[in-house]
């Protein structure tokens, strides 16, 4: 077992903070993010990048790629990628709701522009950018578990809009269709 530098409050409050800062904006709030990993030790950055990572895996499921979908009127397998990594970047609250419950995103999000929110690509190599900054060298292996072949859970058919609108209701209801 890892001895982390960083506990899970710390990480959240750094994203908190960026995300506050960054008005929303995941592309600045990832440059914030940057910005303020710089501040901590190279030691600190690799655990940043360890409960980073941890929650992406944690968020490959069937059931949020198909919140994620209606979201964004379809989301490819690097369109979900990018938004495990904006997902993370909205806050514990958020982020453990939508994995608890992906249609409680409707009542957990104030509002979603396609154009701007659910692509946090950026986000997901904050922690490896400032590493590189600060050590000159490519950050190593986190040591976790690898990540999953395949999202847990049962898959979705995510063209039958029939399904999808009865699955999430609410957020089909306040963003689908």
């Amino acid at each position: 077992m890892l001895d982390f530098v960083m506990d899970e409050t710390e990480f959240w409050e750094l994203v908190d903070a960026a995300r506050e800062d960054a008005g929303g904006d995941p592309e600045e709030q990832a440059d914030l993010l940057v910005e303020r990993l710089l501040r901590l030790d190279p030691e600190a950055v690799l655990d940043f990048a360890r409960h980073f990572e941890s929650r992406y895996h944690r968020a490959y499921h069937w059931d949020l790629w198909g919140a994620a979908w209606v979201l964004l009127d379809g989301a490819s397998d690097d369109a979900f990628d990018y938004f495990r990594c904006w997902l993370i970047g909205q806050g514990r609250e958020v982020f453990e709701g939508a994995l608890h419950d992906p249609d409680a995103l409707a009542d957990l999000l104030d509002e979603f522009d396609e154009e701007v929110d659910g692509d946090g690509e950026d986000l997901g190599y904050a922690a490896d950018e400032a590493y590189e900054q600060l050590t000159g060298t490519v950050a190593p292996d986190l040591d976790l578990p690898p990540a999953p072949a395949e999202p847990e859970g049962t898959p979705l058919d995510f063209e039958n809009q029939a399904l999808l609108a009865e699955r999430y209701p609410r957020l089909w209801e306040r963003f689908g269709g």
